[in-house]
């Protein structure tokens, strides 16, 4: 498979081109020997602007803003303001041994996001499953009732192939979707945070969910007053990519938190540049997105990508 790429970044945002997509019917956690050519130009930013209470800003223009790219002034090429682009979801669901006391939650907590995001046959939402490997329940599917009832059939135990699910929900399904700036693409893992089984590292799951401009939002399923490793990793994992992460007790508590990622999803702006010292040895490159004069607002954007590598 011949597969033609531009690689630009926020996240390396991947517009892609190919004759078929990945073979879903190997190993999730197999790369694979995919010949890629690589062109980079310009670097892609998606990010949110709120209040301090968390209202969202959409009045700004590209002169009230400043980007950094390892705390140097970029100049912005391209910008837009954007609203209601259909959504491609993936909804990452930890079938482990280790979260069976809250197996109910967990699909609860699934059913409730897809049904109260999702816009029937507008938004798309794909389901995989994780533990001893990562296993696709649903490719991308615009019926939020089947999907939810996949989400019912599902039962725990086994390992947990965290990093590996994310890895293959990007790169085999959520990178696939063209035009890319026609989407807005997001993943929801509802998890303990605790990877005990992946193939793949999570700076390997990290990189590809910033190539494929995925935004994470992760659920903690754990109910102690204490924080564990795994809520440190799913906090680091929504940080990274410009998401969010909570902490819930109940279902009850996520409705508002899931109407708030809707309404990010389709409220954000889109700045485009072009490196002044582009590299290409795939070493990670900071960046910052800033409203001028304005201290009173707060940006939610990726803090970075990952450089291509020369070919």
């Amino acid at each position: 498979m011949r597969l033609l790429a531009l690689v630009v970044a926020g996240t390396l945002g991947l517009a892609a081109q190919a004759q078929e997509p990945p073979d879903s019917s190997k190993p999730v956690a197999e790369s694979g020997n995919t010949r890629i050519q690589v062109e980079v130009n310009r670097v892609n930013i998606l990010f949110t602007v709120t209040d301090k209470k968390g209202r969202f800003i959409t009045d700004l223009n590209k002169g009230d803003f400043q980007v950094l790219e390892n705390k140097q002034p970029q100049t912005i090429m391209e910008f837009a303001a954007e609203s209601d682009l259909p959504l491609r979801l993936a909804v990452l669901i930890d079938t482990s041994n280790s979260i069976r006391d809250r197996f109910r939650f967990i699909q609860e907590a699934a059913i409730e996001f897809i049904t109260s995001v999702m816009r029937p046959n507008v938004d798309k939402t794909l389901v995989v499953s994780f533990d001893t490997s990562a296993e696709l329940v649903s490719d991308l599917n615009g019926d939020p009732d089947k999907l939810a009832g996949l989400v019912r059939d599902l039962r725990p135990g086994g390992g947990t192939s965290l990093y590996d699910a994310i890895f293959f929900a990007c790169r085999d399904k959520l990178s696939w979707e063209q035009p890319r700036h026609k989407f807005r693409r997001a993943m929801i893992i509802l998890s303990d945070g605790d990877d005990n089984q992946s193939e793949k590292s999570r700076e390997q799951a990290l990189e590809m969910a910033q190539k494929a401009d995925v935004v994470i939002y992760t659920i903690s399923t754990n109910i102690t007053r204490t924080e564990t490793e795994g809520d440190k990793l799913l906090k680091y994992l929504a940080a990274e990519t410009g998401g969010q992460a909570f902490f819930p007790f109940k279902v009850e508590d996520l409705s508002q938190s899931f109407e708030n990622i809707a309404n990010e999803l389709r409220h954000q702006y889109n700045i485009y540049y072009r490196p002044e010292h582009m590299k290409t040895d795939g070493t990670y490159q900071t960046i910052a997105v800033r409203v001028k004069d304005r201290k009173d607002l707060v940006v939610r954007a990726r803090k970075g990508y990952y450089a291509p590598r020369a070919q």
